[in-house]
């Protein structure tokens, strides 16, 4: 019974990390680092994230400054993030390489808040899916006399608690990411 609520509370809590992981990737209009999370050059022959390459400091809201050690993967860097479309052309300037985040409009951050309800909705459907499987382990525990139907039905109403505090969770980081999206 333990072991199935604590499974439960694992599934769920990940989905939120899945969630929280894909809300740091969307476009904010600020300088945030994790937009070159994915982005990898080809180094000696290996896919190696720019994070590894060099130094990437973010010294206004709206800009990323990357000082790769080598200086010679700066092309290598530039055409990767151009290769990437996150949205910002870089500026080489044969030290450093600036990324410029532009402003967004009221449109465009309006499309962006449309995403990230999607991905709210995306993620409490999975909750909710891992809560339906949950059931249903507990169902099979007592059809098949591992517990009773009181033990069945204290379970049922843990993982219902378990699933309000995680779509609670995924509300409140929806909304302030959307605060933050929304904010001028």
């Amino acid at each position: 019974m333990d072991k199935l609520l604590k499974d439960t509370e694992t599934q769920m809590e990940n989905a939120f990390k899945a969630m929280l992981q894909r809300f740091s990737k969307t476009r904010t209009g600020r300088a945030n680092s994790s937009a070159l999370d994915d982005v990898k050059i080809d180094y000696y022959g290996q896919p190696t994230p720019i994070k590894q390459l060099g130094n990437i400091s973010i010294p206004e809201p709206r800009l990323i400054v990357i000082q790769p050690w080598d200086k010679s993967t700066l092309p290598l860097i530039e055409k990767a993030i151009l290769a990437s479309n996150i949205g910002v052309t870089p500026d080489n300037d044969g030290n450093v390489i600036r990324l410029p985040f532009q402003p967004l409009t009221e449109e465009t951050r309006k499309e962006i808040v449309k995403e990230i309800k999607k991905m709210e909705e995306e993620a409490k459907i999975e909750i909710r899916n891992i809560r339906r499987s949950s059931n249903d382990v507990a169902k099979k525990m007592e059809k098949n006399s591992e517990i009773s139907e009181d033990d069945k039905t204290a379970l049922l109403e843990d993982i219902q608690e378990l699933t309000d505090k995680w779509v609670d969770k995924i509300t409140e980081a929806a909304k302030a990411k959307e605060e933050e999206i929304m904010e001028v």
